[in-house]
């Protein structure tokens, strides 16, 4: 299929939705006299570079450039990398993490395998010797050591590339030290797997033992010379791997930290700072219940500090548990019906805020980012995420503009990274005491779209919406409905910022108009909102459903033409809106669907839906392939694309061929797009251009739309 060169399809690919370029990953000086970045040279480079800011003077400086550091050779990656950037869904190359010593004067990063230092002050960078692949290296707070994770080991080298040695090594090839199991990488938001004492003497050190996992086999059978891959998945109701923690000293030493591991199997956070004794959260399996304990890093005893239950389940959230620098334990719950921020024994947010993670703990105050909660949310807050400051004395918003906004901040200089709805990309201010100092550049290219987008509300649920009409469009005519969610926990597609909603504007501009729903179970609003889905997904589907008849009392919709496209949560909606409701939805694509719940992960699903033994019947209700009445002749069967990624190891392809089968064996129509080589992303170029495209045509083929 060809198409002009700079179509919106192809440009949004070659720029990675036009991300390429934009500064990320932001590090701040403890004195507040640097922000350490990454960028890459132009808004088509994939490869990252460290970047350096003067708060002062406003110049910057190239701290680590990947080309010239490999030499001009091509980037090299382990399975191991390739895998920690899947669980990322990182499409970035070269130098995409760092880590610092606490003075943020020391840089390590990952680079082809091989391991590097940066000195940020002098803007210089250098190998260490270093046997490979290195992943995740990381300074000692006082800047003299690196640890780092190579071929399933913990190893430590001195800065200067003195003394390199293992301080643990795998028993076996199901143990790996130091390194996040899947399902803490995939679904807890927990990357790492080991973390260095405030003191630079000791490391607290994960090690996991997969042996439980059953093994599933990845092929790509466009080439069927090459072996399959032979990956652990933990799939519902299955055995998970087995984490121990431990604290392991430079000479090799270690202890084990204990606790009602039998109980608490998911090691979900791990804190250690000058403030107090290392913190974990733990967690049961059911999710229902989790402590969080004190370690005693010499003896590895654990006391219990916190303990939360909830009837359906615990969420777990960014930056916490942690201690404030006086010592109080910091952490995020669900109290009396809101999301709120606990300091001590005291909430010092109510039901206006729903907060979402702790960004920054300082003596003086905690910084978060939050949205308006149920009690305060109404239509002019639709999608804005903010920041504040928060203490005893009351609550002050950092962010103004409307949008969504995330910050880093050391001492009195804060990174505010902000997007809008009337500004293309996202822009990152550097602040000192709250004011405007600098701007850090960005090289990311403009889409050369600005979305014509209503954030609005929809059913007696007041669903957030997105309605989205052609820019070309000033007429009443009911336009065909192209539905466009994600849908799900975790997934929230409603947002005040422009770029979020440019694939959807492009369809749009096909001849659509496109509305976008964050039903139950998406975050943002109120504890009860997100959680409304438990043991039953199809309230996703009631949503979109009661939304968009809601909507056409006010917007030229065509009820007699709707369509539905997702990816992953959003894909399976997709299905179960033909399958389910072909009364309202005449077509739909589903992108990477999870059909069968039963074969997605243990910390996801069995959070949701309980295990598949004792909740078949929630299993049963929210799949695709045993779906209620699938088979019967009497519902009108709307056509249906399947897209899939045949190298996919979150969401596997299976889940595509079952639903395949499942239709084929009800008469069903249906369309399959196997995806060869590609994951649960698809970075690809061409391949991301070309799928938009055919999308394209199989809705308008499908609606009965002209494809002229």
């Amino acid at each position: 299929m060809t198409t002009e060169p700079h179509s919106f399809p192809r440009r949004h690919a070659r720029t990675q939705r036009f991300t390429l370029g934009a500064p990320r990953s932001f590090t701040v000086a403890p004195d507040g006299s640097r922000v350490v970045f990454l960028r890459s040279g132009s808004g088509t480079d994939r490869a990252n570079s460290l970047w350096v800011l003067d708060v002062e003077e406003g110049g910057e400086r190239l701290a680590a450039d990947p080309r010239a550091l490999l030499g001009g050779a091509s980037e090299d990656l382990s399975p191991e990398e390739r895998a920690r950037r899947e669980r990322s869904r990182e499409g970035g190359a070269s130098i995409v993490g760092y880590a610092t010593d606490s003075a943020v004067e020391l840089a390590s990063f990952a680079l082809s395998g091989r391991l590097f230092a940066a000195e940020l002050r002098a803007g210089t960078a250098r190998e260490l010797p270093a046997p490979g692949p290195v992943i995740d290296p990381r300074p000692s707070p006082d800047g003299r050591h690196v640890a780092y994770v190579a071929r399933g080991a913990l190893r430590v080298v001195g800065a200067e590339g003195e003394g390199d040695r293992a301080l643990a090594e795998p028993e076996s090839e199901n143990v790996s030290y130091g390194l996040a199991e899947f399902i803490a990488a995939e679904e807890m938001g927990r990357s790492r797997g080991f973390w260095w004492a405030p003191e630079s003497d000791r490391l607290l050190m994960a090690r996991v033992d997969d042996t439980p996992v059953q093994r599933w086999w990845i092929a790509d059978p466009a080439h069927p010379e090459r072996e399959p891959q032979r990956v652990p998945y933990p799939a519902a109701g299955t055995g998970n791997a087995e984490v121990r923690l431990f604290v392991v000293g430079l000479d090799g030493l270690r202890t084990e930290v204990t606790w009602d591991r039998g109980r608490f199997p998911y090691l979900a956070h791990v804190h250690w700072s000058a403030a107090g004794a290392p913190l974990l959260l733990v967690q049961a399996r059911d999710q229902r219940s989790q402590l969080i304990l004190a370690v005693d890093a010499d003896s590895g005893a654990t006391r219990m500090v916190h303990a939360d239950e909830d009837r359906t389940w615990l969420d777990l959230f960014p930056g916490v548990p942690c201690w404030s620098p006086s010592g109080q334990l910091v952490r995020i719950a669900d109290e009396g019906g809101a999301r709120v921020l606990a300091v001590g024994d005291r909430p010092l947010t109510g039901a206006q805020l729903h907060v979402r993670a702790v960004l920054d703990v300082s003596e003086h105050d905690v910084l978060i980012s939050a949205s308006a909660g149920a009690e305060a949310a109404g239509e002019a807050e639709t999608g804005q995420v903010h920041v504040y400051r928060v203490n005893e004395l009351g609550v002050e918003r950092v962010s103004q503009e409307p949008g969504v906004h995330a910050a880093v901040r050391a001492g009195t200089v804060t990174v505010l990274v902000s997007a809008t709805l009337n500004r293309p990309g996202s822009r990152a201010q550097v602040l000192r005491d709250g004011k405007p100092t600098r701007t850090v550049p960005s090289y990311a290219e403009d889409p050369g779209m600005s979305p014509r987008v209503t954030l609005t509300e929809g059913g007696a649920r007041r669903v957030p919406c997105a309605v989205l009409m052609p820019r070309d469009y000033d007429g009443d005519t009911p336009l065909p409905v192209l539905m466009d969610p994600y849908g799900g926990p975790h997934g929230q597609r409603v947002v005040a910022s422009h770029n979020a909603h440019l694939t959807s504007q492009w369809f749009a501009d096909q001849g659509f108009a496109v509305v976008v729903a964050d039903g139950r179970g998406t975050p943002g609003r109120s504890p009860a909102w997100e959680k409304a889905v438990h043991h039953d997904f199809t309230r996703s589907l009631d949503d979109q459903v009661e939304a968009l008849e809601d909507l056409a009392k006010r917007h030229p919709l065509d009820l007699s033409r709707v369509a539905i496209r997702g990816w992953s949560y959003g894909g399976w909606l997709a299905g179960l809106a033909v399958l389910r409701r072909p009364d309202v939805f005449h077509a739909g694509i589903a992108g990477a669907p999870v059909t069968d719940w039963a074969l997605y992960d243990t910390h996801y699903t069995e959070r949701y839906l309980g295990t598949p033994a004792e909740h078949p019947e929630s299993y049963a209700k929210s799949s695709l392939v045993t779906a209620e009445g699938l088979s019967s002749p009497a519902e009108p069967h709307r056509p249906l694309m399947i897209v899939h990624g045949l190298a996919d190891d979150n969401v596997v392809v299976a889940h595509a061929l079952r639903l395949s089968s499942a239709l084929l064996a009800a008469g069903r129509p249906h369309e399959v797009l196997p995806l060869s080589g590609v994951t649960h992303i698809t970075p690809q170029e061409q391949v991301a251009e070309n799928l938009l495209l055919l999308q394209v045509d199989f809705l308008k083929r499908s609606l009965g739309m002209t494809t002229a």
